[in-house]
């Protein structure tokens, strides 16, 4: 019986760990770049108030109902204001969470080996 000779350098047959690397790091670059163009809203109190986000946390708007301004409860206000921004970046998290996801399954057992 023939003695099995594995392939390539270090043992791997046909496998290429830098290309892969190289590979998802591409991919992390579309997808970071992808997600800092989306934008994501978050809001509160029935949507009396809206925060909108891009990808990398920034404000790119916010709007206040006017009949939140008339009631003149600042607390209040402060409060939609803080959980409408939450939400938003919930959503940012969320969407950053799926492309790590993708990036694990490109990179199959070796996640585990990078920490991932």
């Amino acid at each position: 019986m023939a003695k099995y000779r594995p392939k390539g350098p270090r043992g791997f047959s046909g496998f290429d760990p830098m290309a892969l690397l190289q590979e998802v790091q591409r991919k992390m670059e579309e997808m970071e770049k992808a997600l800092a163009e989306q934008t994501f809203t978050g809001s509160a109190g029935g949507g009396a108030v809206k925060v909108v986000l891009n990808g990398q946390y920034e404000v790119q708007s916010v709007h206040i109902a006017s009949e939140l301004l008339e009631e003149g409860d600042v607390e209040m206000l402060q409060d939609l204001l803080a959980s409408a921004f939450n939400n938003a970046v919930a959503e940012v998290r969320k969407a950053s969470e799926k492309n790590m996801e993708e990036i694990q399954k490109l990179l199959g057992p070796m996640a585990g080996l990078l920490g991932m």
